[in-house]
């Protein structure tokens, strides 16, 4: 709108400069002023008149001022077309001038209040910038002490945790050292009372004199379901999930030595099977076996030797 108006002005001016360039019209005007008179030509002198008696004086008379004369206001001097169009090719450029003036103000104006709404917004967005910032830093401490707090209370826990374990752990310790113990000084007062029984039948056999099968009349008696009996209930214990398809019988051994209650007090192996897992699931079959079957009177045997065969596993 701007350069449309410019160009508008810069056409009026050349318009302007180019009327203004026509050699103007020549008019002349001539200018009657009533007051003054033309000097009038003189008239011929008039003829001496002959001596004449005097007349009387006639009375006076009362003299009437004359009427004013009528004023003529001058004629006016005709303008020329030409200058009249220029006048208004002035007029209008000045409307023109004073119009794109006008739309320039609003123009800036505009721009101004644009300029401070822009300004306005942009100082609202940086605001909310800053809050929007500070909530989250202000959330993101918060957070920060809440896992610090949280690890904080999780050693505590871990700590706590530990101590507990090791508490049960040392009372574990010192509850299988008790138990051992105990367990040792059984076994040990077993075998003492085995080694005196077997002691007082060695004297009682020497005292009397018998012979040598009186004396073995005197010991254990034979049993032959016994053995049998204390095979079959490490066998109801045996877990062994191997194959067992392969040449051959693999047999493992084991010597077991138990109390006179038939508490197994150790377990040796004196064969192997050539399969370690094999073994293994024939050694736990044995501890969880105690404690053993007795005979038929009562008593049990101080080693019992037990034999396993890999194909006999149930």
């Amino acid at each position: 709108m701007a350069a449309a108006m410019h160009a508008l002005l810069f056409f009026f001016l050349w318009a302007g400069v180019h009327w203004q360039s026509t050699p103007p019209v020549a008019v002349e005007a001539e200018v009657w002023d009533m007051k003054t008179q033309a000097a009038a030509p003189k008239a011929p002198p008039e003829p001496e008149a002959e001596a004449t008696p005097p007349t009387p004086t006639p009375p006076p008379v009362e003299r009437v001022a004359p009427p004013p004369e009528p004023v003529v206001e001058p004629p006016v001097a005709k303008v020329p077309d030409a200058d009249i169009a220029l006048e208004r090719r002035k007029q209008k450029l000045k409307l023109a001038k004073e119009k794109l003036a006008e739309e320039e103000r609003r123009e800036e104006l505009r721009k101004q209040e644009e300029q401070e709404k822009a300004d306005k917004a942009a100082k609202l967005a940086k605001l909310q910038d800053r809050a929007e910032a500070k909530a989250k830093a202000l959330a993101e401490a918060k957070a920060e002490a809440k896992a610090e707090k949280d690890k904080e209370a999780e050693k505590l826990a871990e700590k706590k945790e530990l101590a507990e374990k090791k508490e049960l752990a040392e009372k574990k310790v010192a509850a299988d050292k008790l138990a051992k113990a105990k367990r040792a000084a059984e076994e040990n007062k077993a075998i003492d009372k085995l080694r005196a029984e077997d002691m007082r039948r060695m004297t009682g056999a020497i005292g009397s004199g018998g012979s040598g099968t009186a004396a073995k009349s005197t010991g254990p008696r034979s049993d032959s379901g016994y053995q049998a009996a204390v095979t079959a209930k490490i066998k109801g214990n045996l877990a062994y999930t191997g194959g067992s398809d392969m040449e051959g019988d693999p047999r493992a051994v084991f010597k077991i030595e138990q109390l006179p209650t038939g508490e197994i007090l150790s377990v040796r192996k004196v064969k192997s099977s050539g399969i370690p897992a094999y073994d293994s699931a024939v050694e736990n079959a044995i501890h969880k076996s105690s404690p053993l079957p007795k005979k038929k009177d009562g008593t049990v045997d101080r080693e019992v030797t037990a034999e396993f065969k890999l194909k006999d596993t149930p």
